[in-house]
């Protein structure tokens, strides 16, 4: 679900800190989303079980390059932002990040 800001009586989007490059996010998403479809392939294909395993390490360092990326744009644009401006949720921004970088860490 994406937040929303007040402009006017409008509604606009808000900017998010991967905006800028949602289309080479979204290509590395479909390509990872090739490498998942792969494997269900391998695993119909009856492949060697080290051959598929060492496909799912490649799906998951993708994935996890994804995710450094998208942790990346936030603690610059969304993290930043709100520290910079004073905001009341800076630290809760904060705290996010950390529990986002928490989570990563031990996936």
């Amino acid at each position: 679900m994406a937040a929303t800001l007040m402009a006017g009586t409008d509604m606009v989007p808000a900017m998010r800190g991967y905006t800028a490059d949602k289309d080479a996010v979204q290509k590395r998403l479909r390509r990872i989303e090739g490498q998942i479809r792969g494997l269900q392939r391998m695993v119909d294909e009856d492949t060697y079980c080290i051959d598929i395993l060492t496909q799912i390490s490649a799906a998951t360092r993708a994935l996890e390059s994804v995710a450094l990326h998208l942790l990346e744009d936030h603690m610059n644009h969304c993290v930043r932002q709100a520290v910079a401006d004073g905001a009341p949720d800076a630290d809760a921004k904060m705290a996010e990040a950390a529990a986002a970088i928490a989570r990563l860490v031990r996936s």
